[in-house]
């Protein structure tokens, strides 16, 4: 992967998954990453989870990165204010920001549960989590980052534009979530093309999280395991794949072609040739369309 050195990145919400992943690989890179979350050593979330942000911190100094772990709730205003002017402080500039806070799996109801079924109370949580945060990341944090050309923004969610389109995510306020950042993005790309700036959205595929693997009872190292139980989890990925997909644009002197386009891990490890931790290039996407729904046996030669 191409250095990064001398960058500065903010990975919102990085205390687990995907964000973890990708403040790695940024580390890994040479940048110096912001990690924010609101789960640290001495304070867990509601969330409820012992993943912290300082251990995502040292991870990114262990790859050769600098990890910066700040506690912040994205959702109260002078919490992000605040980040971003010490960011200014330190380091006047942003170049990268990962739009990744969501911290909503608790609240889906995934028992095809209808609106009217489905806890209120937790589905207008989950769209407050899901969009109000990335809103107000972007509101504060956008200033700063146009300061300078080529800067990146991220939005994090979950499926392509084209999948979401043709396939409901239920439940409705779990398709509203991640429907809603792709069209964030895409707003972001007009309201900073005259800045040179860069705006997509991005999502991994079928990704072993700490909540994944934790879900099959496996672990990253025995995680093939969990195909006795889902044969499908055969093309999963891990979390630092997503994370190479983010380095990939980073690098790329030609970011701007993707502007405004909704992008997926499989999808750029074809354009840019990185793989995943065991050098293979799963296309999470292709394989859920081409296999999964059409109700076909699980295979993934030619998609890994």
């Amino acid at each position: 992967m191409k250095s990064l050195k001398g960058q500065i990145a903010l990975v919102a919400g990085g205390t687990r998954g995907a964000g973890r992943g990708i403040a790695m690989e940024l580390g890994a890179a040479g940048a110096t990453v912001y990690i924010t979350g609101r789960t640290t050593r001495h304070e867990i979330s509601e969330y409820g989870r012992p993943e912290t942000i300082e251990e995502t911190a040292e991870l990114v100094n262990q790859l050769g990165g600098q990890g910066i772990a700040v506690q912040v709730d994205h959702l109260i205003h002078e919490k992000v204010q605040t980040l971003i002017e010490r960011i200014e402080k330190e380091h006047g500039r942003l170049d990268i920001l990962v739009n990744d806070i969501w911290g909503g799996e608790y609240l889906v109801d995934w028992n095809n549960t209808r609106v009217w079924e489905h806890s209120l109370k937790k589905g207008l949580r989950m769209l407050r989590l899901a969009i109000d945060t990335h809103l107000i990341t972007n509101h504060y944090a956008l200033p700063l980052l146009i300061k300078n050309e080529g800067g990146l923004v991220i939005e994090m969610t979950d499926g392509t534009k084209e999948y979401n389109s043709e396939n409901y995510r239920l439940p409705m306020f779990y398709d509203l979530a991640k429907s809603s950042v792709i069209r964030i993005a895409e707003g972001l790309a007009h309201e900073l093309k005259q800045h040179n700036c860069t705006a997509v959205s991005l999502t991994p595929g079928w990704m072993r999280s700490e909540i994944m693997l934790e879900e099959y009872s496996v672990c990253e190292d025995n995680w093939y395991e969990a195909t006795k139980k889902e044969p499908h989890f055969a093309i999963s990925e891990t979390t630092r794949f997503v994370g190479r997909a983010v380095v990939a644009l980073a690098a790329d002197p030609k970011l701007s072609r993707w502007n405004g386009q909704s992008l997926s891990s499989g999808q750029l490890s074809k354009i840019y040739g990185f793989t995943d931790l065991d050098g293979s290039q799963p296309d999470s996407w292709r394989y859920l369309l081409e296999v999964q729904d059409e109700g076909k046996p699980a295979n993934v030669e030619g998609y890994r």
